[in-house]
């Protein structure tokens, strides 16, 4: 039997209930962990430096992974070889792994190396944190990269992930990290500078032009504040794109010095070119 999916033609066991084990239980993966059990799933989870609500918790990563039928990986991507080798001998034909990091192309090399053609999987990086969930916005933007090895993963992952609300996008990794450098990255670069500054925490006489960027700061702060540093070491562009932007600043600044205000004018996109 086969339903309609947005996504196309699906199997219909596929939006069935499931038990999904998440290892890992920061700020994002418990507010993953609470949108899976929103959707109907059942829930556990393995994190020993975290504080798991008692019915979701589990003594070790075997007990975790022990009949679910997808694991998600949501821990910081310096660690996630670790636990691929250990995560590895307990898999079993049919489960589907997937990790849920900010940058793809290690995660999504390291699954191709240690889980191979035998254990499906795919990369995704949802493009929301526990503040977009906490204000209900949809839908929810995810990336997914495909492995070569396993397309009928992808396919799954995608159905799972539109189940729980989320627009898809698919992408390879490289592509996705060189999308994440010029915006995720710099964003949070740009932010970083600013709340070292101390700017932004008084909005009082803040014009409306500033409101994006005291936006950008208060997601920012809610959402993965403490991943600065992997968002910025772990991306292959990064330094690339902060590079770019500390030199394009510092260029407009010394113009400012030589040239006439409006030679430096901003062009106004939405007028239509003469």
């Amino acid at each position: 039997m086969r339903t309609r999916h947005s996504s196309g033609l699906v199997q219909a066991h596929e939006a069935r209930h499931m038990t999904i084990a998440l290892l890992g239980y920061g700020r994002f993966g418990q507010a993953f962990a609470d949108l899976l059990h929103d959707a109907g799933h059942t829930v556990v989870v393995f994190d020993p430096q975290a504080t798991v609500p008692a019915a979701r918790q589990r003594a070790s990563m075997a007990e975790a992974v022990h009949g679910a039928e997808w694991i998600v990986l949501a821990v910081p991507v310096p660690a996630m070889e670790g636990v691929l080798y250990e995560l590895k001998p307990l898999l079993r034909d049919g489960q589907t792994v997937i990790d849920v990091g900010s940058v793809k192309q290690q995660p999504c090399r390291l699954m191709d190396e240690l889980l191979g053609v035998n254990i499906a999987h795919a990369g995704t990086h949802p493009l929301f944190g526990p503040l977009s969930l906490a204000r209900n916005e949809r839908p929810l933007r995810t990336v997914l990269c495909a492995s070569t090895l396993h397309p009928d993963a992808a396919i799954r992952t995608r159905v799972l992930l539109e189940s729980l609300g989320c627009e898809v996008i698919e992408r390879d990794a490289a592509n996705h990290d060189r999308a994440m450098a010029q915006t995720h990255a710099l964003a949070f670069f740009i932010a970083k500078a600013l709340v070292d500054m101390g700017i932004g925490e008084d909005l009082s006489m803040a014009p409306p032009s500033f409101l994006g960027l005291a936006n950008m700061l208060a997601a920012v702060r809610g959402d993965a504040g403490h991943l600065f540093a992997a968002i910025q070491r772990e991306n292959p562009y990064a330094a690339e794109a902060r590079a770019a932007l500390i030199a394009h600043l510092g260029a407009i600044h010394r113009r400012l010095s030589e040239l006439e205000g409006a030679a430096l004018s901003i062009p106004d996109m939405t007028e239509p070119p003469s």
